[in-house]
């Protein structure tokens, strides 16, 4: 696959919570942790995550079961890490990862990061936010274009490291050539529509296309930190 990534602290923020995962080799693994916690704990927590994750992982061959339980023994690490050191107490973070062998893609998440995929000139998200507002939306209670703006937009359900176990969603997508994968962090599409990303993959080089993002982003507000891992199939 051929990968591309920015990330950018934003507009408002005074430092940048997001981590990538950015794992080359046989089988790619590739994907953002967006840290959440008092002072410099979402930086740590995010890091953490991309830094266990790829050690976990490293050299094994792609398997949905594998991916789910390295996700969950990351979980557990930063679980105990942030149960015995004060200063991280209440980190946690994001993860939302694709890993990648010669025939299959497959997806890991919890949070409210994201995964979208361009298959045909058609975009779609893969993943499911674990957040307040997605819920309220699954259940009806509110609209899409209501969630944007919803005050409680940010609470997310699910993160790494708050809890000794956590529940992990994975799935497996079959791989084809010419294929563009996503991954973002929320403040990304908070400002940016799955239509506009779209367009913009439809008749833009990635590398072009992250710098797109990013700016799209920071000039709708840019209040959080925006993250982007562009991926395509090149065979």
């Amino acid at each position: 696959m051929k990968v591309v990534s920015r990330t950018h602290q934003g507009n408002v923020r005074e430092c940048n919570e997001d981590s990538l995962l950015l794992q080359q080799g046989s089988f790619g693994l590739f994907g953002v942790a967006d840290g959440m916690g008092g002072h410099n704990a979402g930086d740590v927590a995010s890091r953490m995550a991309v830094l266990l994750l790829g050690r976990v992982l490293e050299g094994a061959t792609p398997d949905e079961a594998l991916l789910r339980g390295g996700i969950e023994e990351v979980n557990l690490l930063m679980y105990e890490e942030q149960a015995k050191e004060a200063s991280l107490s209440g980190m946690g973070t994001t993860m939302t990862v694709i890993w990648e062998d010669h025939e299959r893609i497959l997806l890991g998440h919890v949070g409210d990061s994201r995964a979208y995929r361009m298959r045909n000139g058609k975009m779609e998200l893969l993943s499911q936010d674990h957040s307040m507002v997605a819920e309220l939306v699954r259940n009806g209670i509110i609209t899409e274009e209501q969630a944007r703006t919803h005050p409680r937009r940010n609470v997310i359900t699910r993160a790494l490291g708050t809890a000794q176990t956590i529940e992990v969603d994975t799935a497996t997508f079959d791989k084809k050539r010419g294929d563009k994968y996503l991954i973002c962090s929320d403040g990304l599409y908070e400002y940016v529509t799955m239509e506009q990303m779209q367009a913009i993959l439809l008749r833009t080089p990635l590398e072009e296309a992250a710098e797109q993002f990013i700016s799209l982003a920071l000039e709708g507000g840019g209040r959080d930190n925006v993250s982007v891992v562009l991926a395509e199939v090149t065979a």
